[in-house]
């Protein structure tokens, strides 16, 4: 873990936000910034941000950005208006009224449609979307990619899931294909959650509206091999190694020794860390062997970012602000005080992080065996069907024997409900 506070202290790890204060705001052009005359101009700020972010006990990350966004950016004079609210429930205050909603905020980015539908949520200027462009993967930068191709929020933290596993019990060989680890040990996976179930499907061939996720005339596609997939998961569920994971039975089965892997997120890992011991390990997803093909695993990804209200009084310097949250020395402090694992792909091997089993497992997840959450209202019709689904192969309701039926059944369902949304 990183200790700002012994290697450059406080004061210089504040200070090392300052580069972000070149960040322009080219494309929003409503307020009157008086930097060029060396004038200061009186803001107010109201910002929304998760409780643990504004913890004293946690280090009050939020508070020691926005004391280095007040040097960064001398032109300004902020009076700043903090208020908890989480990055999961932001859509759901501005829903209330839009333009009550905070000047800036930190919004998971599955909500990213809805909050445009509401015209809660400002374009990036140029210079924060080439930054967002500079420090991100693809599949982060993509996730707050609207369906007009525009940039809404700046990633700081992946959302995703990947594999936990006892490595007493599987090789580094063992741990790509879910097959072995059947084999070799029990396995808690949530078959019955819609978050995790496409992982299969997708390895299957499964598309979700076009190729980055925001095309709706695309809808679902289930590919050829989705039936195989189905009477593979069949398998899996009779299989005396499988343990389905719900209402936490996964990780109270890692903890008593009754399951040896175990897939879930980085908020679980201080949990599989007390439970596994100095057998801890995790790794981005397997493989998996149906049909006699091997089938890439793959996760939903998205992310948390930070964004802006378009009606703040002062969109300049609330994307400025938006911009800063998101920065490289920002994600860097927030991974000291709260071990926030960052999108920046420069802070991947940063020490602290390129020790950590959790950190590098969603990186290389996020990187290499994920697809980004589709955002688009639409994507609202997929996850009751498919926990209904999930839950009939767990409950011995769909057999080798009725799964194309079944999963034709399946199939009619989503593209029925996806009408309304194509025409």
């Amino acid at each position: 873990m990183i200790n700002w506070k012994k290697s450059v202290g406080f004061a210089a790890a504040a200070a090392m936000l300052l580069p972000l204060a070149a960040c322009g705001s080219d494309n929003n052009s409503n307020s009157n910034s008086t930097a060029s005359s060396g004038s200061t101009e009186k803001v107010t700020l109201s910002v929304w941000a998760p409780a643990e972010d504004q913890a004293d006990d946690q280090g009050n990350w939020l508070k020691a950005v926005e004391d280095a966004f007040a040097k960064a950016h001398p032109e300004y004079e902020v009076t700043w208006k903090n208020d908890v609210v989480s990055e999961g429930d932001v859509s759901k205050q501005v829903k209330t009224d839009p333009s009550a909603a905070a000047d800036v905020y930190m919004f998971a980015n599955d909500q990213l449609g809805t909050l445009i539908d509401l015209k809660a949520i400002g374009e990036l200027p140029d210079s924060v979307a080439s930054q967002v462009k500079e420090q991100n993967d693809t599949s982060m930068v993509n996730s707050v990619q609207g369906t007009d191709g525009k940039l809404y929020g700046v990633p700081y933290t992946g959302n995703t899931w990947f594999m936990y596993y006892n490595k007493s019990k599987y090789s580094a060989d063992d741990i790509k294909s879910f097959n072995t680890l059947l084999e070799k040990g029990k396995v808690a996976f949530p078959l019955s959650n819609s978050w995790y179930i496409p992982a299969f499907y997708v390895g299957g061939g499964m598309t979700f509206f076009g190729e980055n996720g925001t095309d709706v005339k695309e809808g679902i596609k289930f590919g050829d091999k989705a039936v195989d997939v189905s009477k593979y998961l069949v398998d899996v569920a009779n299989n005396a190694n499988f343990i389905n994971d719900q209402d936490g039975s996964g990780l109270a089965a890692l903890k008593t020794g009754d399951a040896d892997v175990y897939f879930s997120g980085s908020w679980d890992a201080a949990s599989v860390k007390e439970a596994l011991g100095d057998n801890y390990a995790a790794a981005q997803l397997p493989t998996f062997n149906c049909a006699g093909e091997d089938m890439q695993m793959k996760s939903f990804a998205g992310s948390k970012a930070a964004a802006y209200n378009p009606n703040a009084s002062n969109t300049k310097a609330a994307a400025l602000f938006a911009g800063f949250l998101g920065s490289t020395e920002a994600q860097k402090l927030h991974w000291e005080k709260r071990q926030i694992i960052p999108t920046d792909k420069s802070l991947a091997d940063l020490e602290g992080i390129s020790a950590d089993p959790a950190a590098q497992a969603q990186i290389n997840t996020i990187a290499n065996t994920s697809i980004v959450q589709p955002t688009i209202a639409a994507m609202n019709e997929w996850w009751t069907p498919a926990e209904s689904f999930g839950k009939a192969i767990v409950n011995k309701d769909v057999t080798a024997d009725n799964a194309e039926a079944k999963t034709k059944d399946w199939e009619d369902q989503l593209t029925k409900a996806l009408a309304s949304f194509q025409q």
